[in-house]
């Protein structure tokens, strides 16, 4: 089974400024894409998709940034892989084009499970002081949470979400979508949404950034306790390999 080589994350609260975390995820950001890519080979190809894919997104964190002041914005954080993603290049954005007025902290929902992973819920708190999340925790389902959250922050017009094409319902999104069907009024940003499950692997892994441990230990997509399993793609004589290991992006969704 692969060796655990991340960086840990410190265990007490951060007391760095947003605006100096923000400075130094920008750093391993632009670190990335300036990295050369001399082989042709398949591993070089996927580092030139998730370059691609970085700069994507931060074309739309920065739309997202010139529409609305920080004060309007908020993100929905569930401590998974995705939104992780997303955070990471929210925060490395504020230092591109908005440093100088960076908020103390960032508005954010994290709508849980009734039966949410201990882990889970320790690692959306860790990431709460790490990168300065002013979190609101809210049980599901997903439009309750959301109405709640809206008359808690009435000022928020946009929240950003770590949705991807291949999770349900993400197929026909685009960046930018405002709500309908009876939800609360507000947009939708997807910056991650064209995201395949390798680059988000990829992206996380060499920029060094600490996730939750279950996928340490098979899980390739976090539900709840009663209705996610590790994925049985990733199964080996003894235990599970991680889900940064899962080869064909296809089955992420097995054990759930």
């Amino acid at each position: 089974m692969a060796t655990d080589q991340r960086p840990k994350l410190q265990s007490t609260p951060s007391t760095v400024p947003l605006i100096h975390v923000c400075a130094e995820l920008a750093h391993k950001v632009d670190l990335f894409l300036n990295e050369a890519t001399a082989n042709d080979d398949e591993k070089s190809r996927l580092r030139q998709s998730t370059r691609k894919r970085t700069r994507e997104s931060l074309d739309v964190i920065s739309q997202a940034l010139a529409r609305y002041t920080f004060d309007e914005l908020a993100i929905s954080f569930n401590g998974g892989k995705d939104c992780l993603v997303m955070l990471v290049l929210l925060l490395a954005s504020i230092h591109y084009h908005k440093s100088e007025y960076a908020p103390q902290r960032i508005h954010s929902v994290y709508v849980h499970s009734a039966n949410a992973f201990v882990q889970v819920d320790e690692f959306v708190s860790l990431c709460g002081e790490t990168y300065s999340l002013d979190l609101i925790r809210l049980p599901g389902p997903m439009k309750a949470a959301f109405t709640h959250f809206l008359h808690a922050k009435p000022h928020v017009r946009a929240i950003m979400v770590g949705t991807r094409r291949t999770d349900p319902n993400g197929g026909a999104l685009g960046y930018f979508d405002e709500t309908d069907g009876g939800w609360p009024r507000f947009m939708r940003v997807h910056p991650v949404i064209d995201w395949e499950y390798a680059e988000i692997w990829l992206f996380l892994r060499e920029l060094g950034i600490r996730y939750c441990g279950l996928y340490d230990e098979g899980y390739t997509s976090l539900g709840g306790t009663t209705d996610t399993v590790p994925n049985p793609a990733l199964e080996r004589a003894g235990g599970f390999l991680p889900a940064y290991e899962l080869s064909d992006g296809e089955k992420e969704r097995l054990g759930r």
